[in-house]
């Protein structure tokens, strides 16, 4: 496929999505990048901004199997990986898949579940496979995770940890919609006469596949690469960070960058592209310093500030 050929089909997938979702252009941009280049995103947000529809709605439109998970206190790993159950009649163990076994799984609320179950997803998403007493078994391809988290509220909850949060490739903020939007939210839903707004589907068996091979033939500059490297160093050298961002973390701008520049139908990324994806890319692989904490800073701020401070490249493409 040419990148236009790219472009057009990633948009209809973008309008399908905006037909229910709407006002929430620059999220559906984002993790739609995130998983054209094959990764994982963490929505983090208040409840009743559209979280779910969003991966529901990206999941029909671009034709991938969809389970949900709802992330409880008492959710146990096998409820999320499968188990072996005992059949009577063969007089034998089978396995029963779980609902990771899926296109696309949507984790809801994940910070509402125990760290053993959400060490669950950590095999899955990052090896995109599980083991079960001893054997391991394959997960589809394509293979995504989307999870949501309430970042309000800290009761009956359990933070994710820093080696789970790394392996999003994204994390992505939904926000408030304007006063025009929200209303539109309830013309729409007036309009339809029923809670389930069905999203259309857009790509044919294989169609993301063609979109996610197409991202891997992106050419990067090297001084867009050095771009990413230097972002994701200062990072780990600024005063208001204890631990900075991994080459893991370099390696997200990149991947996210490429698929930025697939859906704006270019075959080359520019540095617009990193900066685009670097708050979604970097804040959460952060750990700030305590004292950084009490002045109110965020991780955002601080992504913010070394856009400002790290030199771009001249030259690249």
């Amino acid at each position: 496929m040419t990148p236009q050929e790219v472009q057009r089909a990633a948009q209809a997938v973008t309008d399908a999505v905006g037909a229910v979702v709407v006002g929430r252009e620059r999220a559906v941009r984002l993790v739609l990048a995130a998983v054209l280049a094959k990764g994982h995103v963490l929505l983090e947000d208040v409840p009743g901004l559209g979280k779910t529809l969003l991966a529901r709605g990206l999941a029909e439109a671009l034709g991938l199997d969809f389970a949900r998970v709802q992330c409880t206190p008492d959710l146990q790993p096998a409820d999320v990986t499968g188990s072996f159950v005992f059949d009577p009649v063969a007089r034998a163990f089978d396995f029963r898949p779980g609902p990771v076994f899926t296109g696309l799984l949507l984790a809801d609320e994940v910070n509402r579940t125990p760290p053993k179950t959400q060490s669950a997803l950590l095999e899955a998403m990052q090896e995109r496979q599980v083991t079960v007493e001893g054997r391991t078994f394959a997960l589809p391809d394509p293979f995504h995770v989307l999870a949501t988290a309430n970042p309000v509220e800290h009761e009956g909850t359990y933070p994710l940890p820093e080696a789970q949060l790394d392996r999003f490739l994204l994390r992505v903020g939904i926000g408030y919609p304007p006063a025009e939007d929200e209303v539109e939210v309830l013309r729409r839903r007036l309009a339809r006469r029923t809670e389930r707004a069905a999203v259309a589907r857009v790509l044919d068996e294989g169609g993301l596949a063609r979109l996610q091979a197409a991202v891997e033939r992106v050419e990067v500059h090297d001084d867009v690469l050095r771009y990413c490297v230097d972002l994701a160093r200062a990072s780990r050298t600024h005063p208001a960070v204890e631990v900075g961002a991994s080459p893991r973390g370099s390696q997200a701008l990149l991947l996210t960058a490429r698929a930025l520049a697939v859906l704006d139908g270019r075959g080359h990324v520019v540095p617009e592209d990193v900066k685009e994806c670097a708050p979604a890319a970097l804040a959460h692989r952060l750990v700030l310093r305590a004292e950084t904490w009490s002045t109110g800073t965020g991780a955002g701020e601080v992504v913010a500030d070394l856009l400002g401070t790290v030199a771009g490249p001249a030259g690249a493409r």
